[in-house]
């Protein structure tokens, strides 16, 4: 067994000292009915599907590492605050159930759960990476090699490697009363030895700790044959050289381990100077916060997992054992060291916007209508252009923009540097955008040094809402409002391989809408005047609601009714309820759900008219369209939040309508129809929380593949939905 699961957790941390050390086997998870799936069995259930693609082999097999690695990274996320979550409701003594909603479970019956699905999840993560893809890796000849296992060259290589770039960063540490046990930074990979001092007739063992510096690459490259890739794992480097750092000891056992830690974040408002303040160090505390999980080399001497376990005051279910790579992860870096595009995605070209031959710029272009992007099948550099062409426009008066996540030297953080030296430049940025903090304070000095006026929206609330808004005294003497709401954050990386909706619009009311919104923002001044926009925390979650019975009166009425919703998650209380009244009535309802889903679909007398589905693919499907029948007059509309709490309740939100009739078409029949059609990518939810494939692997129709051949007319003839690809 690749993980094992020693106990079931307790209702308090034991004293990890006396707890027991045997292995046993994991029980089964106790049922749950409910009409309603648990929030964190539902996120497994999705990183579960990420999974079967690193395991389906009909992808590219440099593509199947990466996913592999992004099940890794998803579960380390979801431990260090997920579970962290269950753990500290424990330690402060809550014991009531949650609502249905959560799956009606204690937090102590939620974590005796998740411990047997986390226990099963990482099992099957490691037979994936030793089953299948390092049998298909090495006969490709890419081999991550042992030190013993190394030619002479390679050794040579190595040793020189770690002699230059490696042994200068290293600190050996020896646990004994004059040097404590170090602080083991969150996520730090490191290296436990257990020791024993070459002194005649000592006998007691000590424990030595070793970090690897986050700063070189787990992968060392190694010199090898035409074809070939060779790499060894920079902690077995390491560790082959460990004796050397303990002249004064006998090296018993060494393994490579690492600890997860709580990185939920907690500001006490009243106690703050200010959010950047309170955030800065709050992301201090997050590199020491309790530990939540061990993981450890299978086969690493008990002893150390004893004392490293006790040190950490861990129970025993939350010791790790790894048949690989402590972690997987990192393995994310492999596809790019590896020039083989044989084993990687096919290129693909993002369709490229050009302006009309009759426009003057990308402003006269606009004006003349409302203008809709599919990213990454749509280039998003329409979107940095515009974004540009206002920074440098002298006719631009003034720029407004929220920034949720960017990327290193964005042109379009550069555009709003520049911008501010000489217009009026408003940035709302969201300091509490998990795990971008540190970068997002960063560009907030730099902003307000460039002369940018840089706030922080509401407090309490994140601003999620993804607007721009651009004022220009055109040539004829007006002066107009631009904007571009969007599905996505301003990050030209992710826009290559997340799916989202850009719109650029002149529209008055449109327009006149975000301004009201970054008031709100900027000034918490509440308005009258956001309509046609869903704002939230505001209008949006009664608006949604109101939308949905609407629907439902129109069904028992004989008019067209239907819902199509697409969206990241699907959590909400109210919603779900909502949605099963409305099926209740008989209207027929498709949703598109990426990741957890309470919703429970196909009940008799409930559901029956509800399908879900998610679709796991090369992309991520992060755009979010709503979709209402409207007794024959849709409305459709899209935005940046999901049918969650904390979307519609607990941060700052705008949905737009889509508008122009050709637009409109191209929402519905091209993005929205090509999922539905899809039978080759897509999981259909089944009434018991399970997902089975639309169709058998390798065959049927793909979205994603079809969207990608119409931007792309290079890849080949365009797939038609009930046809094998």
């Amino acid at each position: 067994m690749t993980t094992k699961s020693v106990s079931a957790p307790s209702t308090r941390r034991r004293n990890p000292a006396k707890a027991a050390n045997t292995p046993a086997p994991p029980p089964e998870p106790p049922p749950v009915e409910t009409l309603f799936f648990s929030r964190d069995e539902s996120w497994l259930h999705f990183n579960e599907r990420v999974l079967e693609e690193a395991q389906d082999p009909s992808n590219p097999l440099l593509e199947r590492v990466k996913f592999l690695a992004i099940t890794a990274s998803n579960l380390d996320e979801f431990v260090e605050i997920r579970v962290a979550g269950i753990l500290q409701r424990i330690e402060d003594g809550i014991s009531m159930p949650q609502p249905a909603d959560e799956g009606g479970l204690s937090p102590q019956q939620r974590l005796d759960r998740l411990s047997v699905l986390l226990a099963r999840f990482v099992e099957t993560q490691y037979n994936c990476w030793n089953e299948q893809l390092l049998p298909a890796l090495e006969k490709e000849k890419i081999r991550t090699l042992k030190f013993a296992d190394l030619s002479s060259k390679q050794r040579a290589h190595a040793l020189n490697f770690y002699a230059n770039e490696v042994d200068p960063l290293l600190t050996p540490v020896t646990i004994d009363p004059s040097h404590p046990f170090p602080r083991v930074l969150n996520k730090a990979l490191c290296i436990a030895l257990l020791l024993r001092h070459k002194r005649k007739g000592n006998t007691t063992t000590a424990l030595g700790v070793v970090t690897v510096p986050r700063s070189l690459p787990r992968l060392v490259c190694l010199p090898s044959s035409a074809g070939t890739y060779d790499f060894i794992l920079l902690h077995e480097l390491i560790e082959s050289q460990v004796d050397k750092m303990f002249p004064g000891y006998e090296v018993l056992s060494r393994s490579a381990f690492r600890v997860t830690r709580n990185s939920n974040l907690y500001m006490q408002e009243e106690e703050s100077r200010s959010v950047l303040e309170s955030v800065r160090s709050e992301l201090h505390n997050r590199r020491k916060g309790d530990a939540v999980r061990l993981e450890i080399e299978d086969g690493a001497n008990e002893e150390i997992i004893e004392r490293l376990r006790t040190n950490f005051e861990l129970d025993p279910w939350q010791v790790f054992r790894t048949k690989g790579p402590v972690n997987l992860s990192r393995m994310m870096n492999l596809p790019s060291e590896v020039k083989r595009s044989d084993l990687k995605y096919p290129d693909f070209k993002a369709r490229e916007f050009k302006i009309d031959a009759k426009s003057t710029d990308i402003f006269d272009q606009i004006r003349k209508g409302d203008i809709l992007f599919h990213h990454p099948f749509d280039s998003y550099k329409v979107v940095e252009d515009f974004i540009t062409a206002g920074a440098l426009d002298p006719h631009v008066m003034s720029m407004k923009q929220t920034l949720y996540r960017t990327s290193k030297d964005s042109s379009i953080f550069r555009a709003l540097t520049d911008a501010g030296q000489n217009k009026e430049v408003t940035v709302v940025v969201e300091l509490m955008a998990r795990f971008d903090e540190d970068s997002n304070i960063r560009w907030a000095r730099e902003l307000e040094d460039a002369g940018v006026g840089v706030y922080h929206g509401i407090f309490g609330f994140k601003t999620h809402c993804k607007l721009a808004l651009l004022v220009r005294r055109d040539p004829d003497g007006v002066i107009r409002r631009y904007v571009h709401l969007g599905t996505g954050n301003y990050n030209p990386v992710t826009s290559r391989f997340y799916t989202d909706i850009s719109l650029l619009t002149a529209n008055p009311e449109i327009t006149a809408a975000v301004q009201h919104v970054f008031n709100y923002l900027t000034a918490e001044a509440e308005s009258d005047g956001y309509k046609p926009l869903l704002v939230a925390p505001l209008t949006m979650a009664s608006t949604f609601l109101e939308l949905i019975a609407r629907e439902a009166e129109h069904a028992k009425e004989g008019k067209p009714a239907g819902i199509i919703a697409k969206v990241n998650g699907l959590l909400d209380r109210a919603t779900v309820e909502a949605l099963y009244e409305a099926s209740k009535a008989g209207v027929q309802i498709d949703l598109i759900v990426r990741g957890m889903c309470s919703l429970r679909p196909g009940v008799p007398g409930l559901s029956e008219n509800i399908r879900v589905r998610s679709i796991v693919g090369r992309f991520l499907e992060h755009s979010r369209i709503f979709i209402f029948e409207n007794g024959g007059h849709s409305e459709i509309f899209c935005g940046s939040a999901d049918w969650m709490a904390r979307n519609l309740h607990e941060r700052c939100e705008v949905v737009f309508p889509i508008t122009d009739t050709a637009l409109r078409h191209r929402v519905r029949d091209e993005i929205i129809g090509s999922y539905l059609a899809d039978t080759r990518k897509a999981r259909l939810l089944q009434p018991d929380g399970h997902y089975e494939r639309a169709t058998h692997k390798g065959q049927g129709f793909s979205a994603q593949t079809h969207l990608m051949c119409l931007a792309d007319p290079s890849m080949g003839d365009t797939s038609r939905p009930g046809t094998d690809e």
